[in-house]
């Protein structure tokens, strides 16, 4: 019998979890899945631990069910391991990003109708220096919002909080001057932000990185390059649209590695990796191809369909 080990935070989603706790087992159960739980706590690397240890005891599926940063810390305990189970999600957070991008429900029985499935599809993530990250690295000021954006006010209005935000702080901000090098190119300047995206939804937004694939051992990377504040009000009005790429202001590339490093030496630049925080730059970024098999909505499938046909 195949085993199912369900890592859940117990307070994510207004405890939307634990209070359906006994219907996600069943729904495994009747899967063929031997299925158990464990409940993370508030201590840091809980889920983390946990994921690692399903992954030492031979469980077939991890199953990450809460918010993005529950996510990262599943992410983090099986990335190196040589033999990793198969992942699977529960979406119960305040944005979801990596959910969105994959068309994963917060509805739980539609959710646990992807986890009984059989569409199972190869994922590429991301590593930087010793950690890993399944959807986001970003770094500058404007990053930082992730941080400082009061639950509530995501909850009220979503990506625009964000926006908000970014208005509310922008007159503070300051450029930062940066050296990237990028699968054997180079960039120097003074630069507001950068984003290492592998889907493309981030921060609630889902046209930031509008061409982002997670199949193709690629990042779709966006330098935003030192704006005045009427640029940056273009630059976020477009970035809603995801018509932003072609502004001068804005560099959008794929590349595979990319390291970056800061050449004031009194700047400081912080990492947020998938909306958790990630410490500060120097740092190098590789995407590492297809790590994970993961368990997805079959109707992705068509989208992909889709998404070729109109490109043709």
């Amino acid at each position: 019998m195949k085993t199912a080990r369900l890592i859940y935070n117990p307070t994510s989603g207004r405890e939307q979890i634990r209070k359906n706790l006994a219907y996600v087992m069943e729904r495994l159960e009747k899967a063929g899945y031997e299925t158990s739980a464990h409940a993370t706590t508030p201590e840091e690397g809980c889920a983390k631990r946990a994921a690692r240890r399903a992954a030492e005891r031979g469980y077939d599926l991890v199953i990450a069910a809460g918010g993005d940063g529950t996510i990262f810390e599943v992410v983090n305990g099986l990335a190196e391991l040589d033999d990793r189970p198969m992942l699977g999600i529960i979406p119960a957070g305040t944005t979801n990003d990596f959910a969105r991008a994959l068309g994963i429900s917060k509805d739980i029985t539609k959710a646990c109708d992807v986890l009984c499935g059989d569409h199972i599809e190869p994922i590429d993530i991301g590593k930087m220096n010793d950690k890993y990250f399944i959807n986001i690295a970003a770094a500058g000021a404007l990053t930082e919002l992730t941080y400082e954006v009061p639950i509530k006010l995501k909850t009220l209005v979503g990506q625009l909080a964000y926006y908000i935000k970014g208005l509310e702080k922008l007159p503070q901000i300051s450029p930062t001057s940066v050296r990237i090098e990028y699968d054997g190119k180079l960039f120097e300047g003074d630069i507001m932000m950068f984003l290492i995206a592998n889907t493309n939804s981030v921060g609630g937004f889902e046209k930031l990185a509008p061409h982002a694939s997670l199949q193709d051992g690629m990042f779709d990377f966006l330098i935003v390059k030192k704006t005045t504040f009427a640029e940056f009000i273009q630059v976020g009005g477009l970035a809603l649209r995801g018509e932003h790429i072609n502004h001068p202001k804005v560099m959008y590339i794929q590349a595979n590695r990319i390291k970056v490093e800061v050449l004031d030496g009194d700047a400081e630049m912080k990492l947020n990796l998938d909306g958790e925080r990630g410490g500060s730059l120097q740092a190098e970024f590789v995407n590492l191809y297809r790590h994970f098999q993961m368990l997805t909505p079959a109707a992705r499938d068509q989208k992909k369909l889709e998404n070729v046909e109109t490109d043709q």
